[in-house]
């Protein structure tokens, strides 16, 4: 066995993710309700945890763009970015997260029409239409991708301004200094990070064959079943394991340029030939209602009323963000080397989710505005297969055939580029933080995620993975507050040392220098 495969975060990981495939398999049904139970458990008793913690990455990023680090580049003083800024968010949105709003841009809206935020309303009428759209934008704006930038704006200043490898264990390697057991303790954290990755984009990827292959039947008749969804996978792995071939710079940069594009020209043709007006006035209305109710939609834990809904949705969502945060933070790292942390934290928390709020905004504004004017039924066949909501929108425009062709095509791309960035960020984490790991191990593991995926659609245990990766999250909360803890101590000795650099070079305190500061370099 060569080197890159005798490392133990390698072996380790591989074989708790066969285990876990193992259970799912062989026992579904038993696999699926312990892990539904745990999430239960978890999201009753810590949800108010996951809002709390959630809402405090928000603030932590906005202090940390607006405060004296902000100029703080990711990576060292005269780097600069690497990609274009176009590339940049296309890339962004293609870590995972792009699949999830194609998947509920639609579905989610109308499923909250016919099932209100926190009971706060009578279902299916305009207030109810209204409240949706809110909370639609609020569970996939600013504070899902908190939760994704904070983990990578860390492991980005210490990969590429301390250059060190982009772990979880590197980063908390200063509070693990004088534990007795630090080196297994670190390895456990990244094995820690590997596995929750791999469960959630195995289950993702599981997601987004099952809506290909809704679309499909919609479109050409295609029945549902698994030798069609095995189909469709296959054709996907071939497409990521050529993707995964040509690198980062090429594959996945040239596929989510294409794939933004293609996006918004699917949104550009529902507001033209849709409801437009309508759209438009649900767009502006959505975020208005959006930005007024932040604070009391980040802090809202249902202690009187609706704290099952919030279980469902908003919570559920934090959670899996937290557990997906280790793949698409050190990812977004990966690709935001050489910003500043004002330009980062403004890029991150601005640009995907004003997409994201605009996209729920015409998709779901559409399917609200002909359910509530036309009686379209868009509602009861979203409760019916969630993974026809999207098609079921566009067979009530113009072109409809085609629309969905596109709408394929937007998944299936989607898929590419979420397991390609995947199979390179897991080949990554465990080959000891390489930026370049090996092409070998990159493909191993889109192998090790395409089996687990077909394993999973096979026996029904997608579901239960997927869930005890979300369990999973409740720990990694508390190692993101350890990893803050690491990052504002790390910029505070970083930025003493370019203060004393910059005296030492011009003999003369900086003007940039607090007083505070000023004392220290003088004294």
């Amino acid at each position: 066995m060569s080197e890159p495969f005798r490392q133990p975060v390698f072996i380790v990981s591989v074989a708790i993710v066969a285990l876990l495939v193992i259970a799912g398999a062989g026992a579904p049904e038993s696999f699926g309700a312990a892990t539904s139970a745990a999430l239960d458990w978890v999201t009753t008793n810590f949800g108010w945890f996951y809002l709390a913690s959630v809402f405090g990455f928000v603030v932590v990023l906005v202090y940390l763009a607006f405060s004296k680090y902000g100029e703080t580049r990711i990576g060292k003083p005269d780097s600069e970015p690497e990609f274009s800024y176009y590339s940049w968010i296309s890339m962004l949105l293609a870590a995972g997260f792009g699949i999830g709003l194609v998947f509920y841009g639609v579905a989610e809206p109308m499923s909250h029409f016919l099932e209100t935020p926190y009971g706060l309303t009578e279902p299916g009428t305009p207030e109810a239409a209204r409240l949706a759209i809110q909370y639609a934008m609020f569970n996939w704006g600013i504070s899902q991708w908190a939760g994704f930038s904070i983990v990578g704006l860390i492991i980005g200043i210490y990969q590429f301004r301390k250059e060190k490898p982009g772990l979880v264990s590197t980063v908390l390697a200063p509070a693990l200094r004088r534990a007795p057991a630090r080196r297994a303790i670190a390895g456990t954290l990244d094995i820690f990070a590997v596995v929750a990755t791999v469960m959630g984009v195995a289950t993702s990827l599981g997601l987004g064959v099952l809506q290909i292959n809704g679309g499909l039947n919609l479109a050409f008749g295609i029945p549902e079943g698994f030798w069609w969804q095995t189909a469709i996978l296959g054709v996907m792995f071939a497409a990521y394991m050529i993707s995964a071939a040509t690198g980062l710079e090429k594959g996945i940069r040239i596929l989510s340029s294409i794939n933004l594009a293609l996006a918004l020209a699917l949104m550009v043709y529902v507001l033209a030939f849709g409801p437009t007006i309508a759209i438009l006035r649900t767009v502006v209305q959505g975020i208005g209602d959006y930005l007024q109710n932040f604070l009391q939609m980040s802090l809202r834990a249902g202690p009187y009323q609706g704290a099952e809904w919030a279980g469902q949705w908003t919570i559920f969502y934090w959670a899996w963000v937290i557990a997906w945060s280790p793949f698409v933070g050190t990812f977004v790292a990966r690709i935001s080397r050489g910003r500043t942390i004002r330009e980062y934290v403004l890029g991150v928390l601005v640009m995907p989710p004003l997409i994201a709020c605009i996209w729920m905004g015409v998709f779901g504004g559409a399917g609200l505005h002909y359910d509530l004017t036309a009686d379209a039924g868009l509602g009861m066949a979203v409760q019916e297969n969630i993974t026809s909501a999207l098609f079921r929108l566009f067979d009530l425009l113009p072109l409809s055939f085609f629309l969905s062709v596109m709408g394929m095509a937007l998944i299936f791309i989607f898929l590419i580029t979420s397991a390609d960035s995947a199979s390179y960020i897991v080949a990554q984490m465990t080959d000891r933080g390489s930026l370049d790991p090996p092409l070998v191990k990159r493909l191993l593991w889109g192998v090790l995620i395409a089996a687990i995926c077909l394993t999973l659609m096979a026996t029904g245990g997608l579901e239960g993975l997927q869930a005890g990766a979300i369990v999973a999250a409740l720990p990694f909360t508390l190692i993101i507050y350890a990893m803050v803890w690491s990052l504002l101590r790390e910029l505070a000795i970083d930025r003493q040392l370019t203060l004393r650099q910059l005296y030492r070079e011009h003999d003369e305190t900086p003007v940039a220098a607090t007083i505070e500061e000023a004392r220290n370099l003088n004294s």
